[in-house]
């Protein structure tokens, strides 16, 4: 009689930091099969319910203890299959991280937590019997009365006026909508994905160098990794929109990744009007169900152009035709806990995988896209000119040696603000530093208010002063006190804020400058939904001032600012991070790039006390290309990326010893692994305390590890991480390994 076959199982990767499957039988007694496979399911653990996803189906084996049942599967077909899951198992292998957590994360949260995968149809408003009857009673001028004329035009078209229509003629039309909601006259309607579009508007010609570039994409077939390398205002967004058109035409989908939030109302509007085609967002500063629809309309290919931040990088698409990385260089694609990968380099190998091409947009392209489109990896199209008549603003290295300064400004800075000012035009001051003032410090006894969560008797943590000198905060770990009214050490009323920051230069150009607007960009003050957008257009274009941080460094259009003033350039030039020059050199061309956009001239000031740093010389001289070649050359000779590859395990705990006791014991494992004969090819650095050894209360240790050669590297660390899961060390810390680290902090 012949053997029964053994029922297959489910193996299931579940988000939990472990490196292995779990398996279980099909629920109620049913078969698992091929079809099973990145379906999500539901399954006991312990005394609780966990959601996974179904990663392999097999037999049971002979040795196998009693499994339990899955309690049930939670899709009717695979969520995750073809390219996109194949693409989550390289990644899962790269980052050397538990496929359970890789697969988490590329779900949204409200997948993840195993609700049904939403519906995706959109939602329109028009006007009840009784509202075309009563709009006309209701108060002129009034937002209802707006948003009721407004339905009232479309009353034609039955659906109704779609909330993204709406959104694009009328601000803030939600607010008057639930007032008339509540009385009866408007009702919500569900309509479906596409029922409305805007019409697409024409755009500008484009000059040659945007033709060349627009052309060598549209020729583009396969997988054709690209780097945009346009200076600052040279219309790289006028490229992608072409680009994208012509994927629409292909009747092909079009994934956009931008650095940050604020930069992606401002982009959405401007595809919506160029396009015709609704555009999908998704980013943080939405809630889990507009995250969730905007990945099921992606899913079932009804989402055609979809903008996102970094986590946008995990959408599907299935009818892949375009993958767009907006400032590519850009540091916040790097997930910098949970999962490290980076949405660049992932979206690379996402391209081809789907052997569509990948353009990589930026005026500061990171230094290992340079290196890769020298080499000849990535094709590169130059845009070396501003779009339409805008020059490129004069620069000015302003030297402040021995020179008075008003809350971090020179005289000859604020001569320059109050010429523009006269002249019409408007003015940036950046300074890259938030708060009202870098620490607070007793002039008597030279006490300065720490942070108890993150000093160390070696090194403090000075707390930012906020709130005009009210209130004390912590920038790494968020710990917040009220300013005390006299000196701890030594009562003493002399507390002076030292230093400056956002905060108090705004008070200052206000007191000053109080006949124009001053407004403050920084985290502080946009931490509302849509704040900046709204910040910025009520600024306008009248004659006024933005204060702000690295937020206005990124993409924004400002076509009246004449005048940027950067203050605190010097943080950036002596630094013991390798890529310190590469960030500040991107920054001060980004946020030059901000004046002189239109036809007005733009300048911009360098307020520094090392006028003759090499740096800022090769910058004025030369430009961003210039430092870079440089640049690049001393990593070579250094042994740093692009030039070598490196890995980052951390280690923290609440006391000192542990972690380094860890990387210790780790240390000695990598190398037995590696062998004396792979000395030359796997160099081991530490380990030593972190840059920052102590934050949020935590002690802070980690082991850097590098390599000439990128399979080498992995090699070890896939022979090696078992056997550091199992050091006795590795049970009294919190460990994590990132490799390719942007920051090594």
């Amino acid at each position: 009689m012949p053997d029964t076959p053994s029922p297959r199982l489910l193996r299931v990767a579940l988000p939990l930091p472990l490196p292995r499957l779990f398996d279980y039988r099909a629920p109620h007694g049913g078969e698992a099969g091929d079809g099973d496979i990145g379906r999500r399911v539901r399954v006991p653990f312990g005394p609780r319910e966990l959601v996974g996803v179904v990663a392999q189906v097999g037999p049971a084996q002979d040795d196998a203890p009693d499994l339990r049942d899955a309690l049930a599967l939670l899709d009717d077909g695979p969520l995750l299959h073809g390219e996109l899951l194949a693409s989550l198992h390289w990644l899962s292998r790269y980052t050397h991280a538990p496929l359970g957590e890789v697969l988490a994360t590329a779900l949204p949260a409200a997948l993840r937590r195993g609700e049904p995968l939403p519906d995706t149809h959109a939602w329109a408003w028009r006007l009840t019997e009784a509202g075309a009857t009563a709009r006309s009673g209701l108060r002129r001028g009034s937002r209802p009365r707006r948003l009721a004329e407004l339905l009232g035009e479309g009353a034609r078209d039955e659906r109704g006026l779609d909330e993204g229509v709406l959104g694009a003629r009328m601000d803030d039309w939600r607010t008057a909508a639930r007032a008339l909601l509540a009385r009866g006259l408007v009702e919500r309607v569900a309509v479906p994905a596409s029922a409305q579009v805007p019409v697409p508007q024409a755009g500008p010609v484009p000059n040659a160098e945007q033709q060349a570039a627009i052309d060598a994409v549209r020729a583009a077939r396969g997988f054709a990794p690209m780097l945009l390398d346009g200076v600052t205002g040279s219309g790289k967004t006028e490229v992608y929109l072409h680009a994208i058109a012509d994927c629409l035409a292909r009747g092909r989908q079009a994934l956009v990744l931008v650095p940050e939030i604020g930069l992606t109302p401002q982009l959405l509007q401007r595809f919506r009007t160029r396009l015709g085609v609704p555009i999908h967002a998704s980013h943080s500063g939405l809630n889990d169900g507009e995250r969730a629809r905007t990945w099921a309309a992606a899913w079932r290919g009804e989402a055609r152009v979809i903008v996102g931040t970094r986590s946008a990088v995990f959408t599907p698409l299935p009818d892949a035709g375009l993958v767009i990385v907006d400032e590519e260089h850009d540091a916040s694609y790097k997930q910098q806990d949970g999962i490290r990968y980076h949405a660049r380099d992932f979206a690379l190998v996402r391209g081809k995988a789907l052997e569509v091409p990948v353009l990589l947009g930026s005026a500061t392209p990171s230094l290992e896209t340079l290196h890769n489109a020298g080499a000849g990896r990535y094709a590169c199209l130059r845009l070396g000119r501003r779009a339409g008549e805008a020059m490129p603003p004069s620069v000015r290295v302003v030297d402040v040696r021995k020179r008075a300064l008003e809350a971090g400004l020179s005289l000859q800075m604020l001569d320059a603000i109050r010429a523009a000012l006269a002249a019409g035009g408007q003015v940036l001051v950046f300074r890259n530093r938030r708060g009202y003032a870098p620490v607070l410090l007793c002039h008597d006894c030279g006490w300065s208010a720490q942070c108890p969560r993150c000093g160390t008797p070696e090194v403090g943590r000075p707390m930012t002063v906020h709130a005009h000198g009210k209130r004390l905060q912590c920038h790494h770990c968020g710990h917040r006190k009220p300013a005390p009214l006299a000196c701890p050490d030594c009562a003493s009323l002399a507390l002076q804020p030292q230093g400056v920051g956002t905060e108090r230069i705004e008070e200052v150009l206000a007191a000053k400058f109080g006949d124009v607007p001053v407004l403050r960009i920084d985290r502080g003050s946009t931490q509302r939904k849509d704040a900046l957008e709204r910040l910025l257009a009520t600024f306008g274009t009248q004659p006024g001032i933005l204060v702000g941080t690295q937020m206005l460094a990124k993409g924004h259009d400002l076509p009246n600012l004449t005048l940027v003033c950067v203050v605190g350039v010097d943080e950036g030039l002596f630094s013991a991070d390798f890529r310190s020059h590469e960030k500040l050199a991107q920054l001060l061309i980004q946020v030059a790039g901000r004046a002189g956009r239109a036809q007005r001239a733009g300048e911009v000031l360098l307020q520094t006390h090392h006028p003759d740093h090499p740096l800022l010389a090769t910058l004025i001289a030369g430009g961003y290309h210039a430092f870079a070649g440089d640049e690049l050359a001393l990593r070579e000779a250094a042994g740093f990326p692009p030039f070598a590859h490196l890995a980052l395990l951390r280690a923290e705990s609440r006391h000192a010893e542990p972690p380094l006791a860890f990387l210790r014991a780790a240390r000695q494992q990598i190398e037995a692994v590696a062998g004396p004969h792979d000395a030359p090819a796997i160099e081991l650095n530490g380990p030593m305390p972190a840059p920052m050894p102590r934050r949020a209360g935590v002690h802070r240790a980690q082991l850097l590890l590098s390599a000439g050669d990128r399979r080498r590297l992995h090699a070890v660390l896939d022979a090696a991480l078992p056997a550091l899961s199992a050091l006795p060390e590795a049970r009294r810390v919190r460990w994590s390994l990132d490799v390719d680290p942007v920051d090594l902090y």
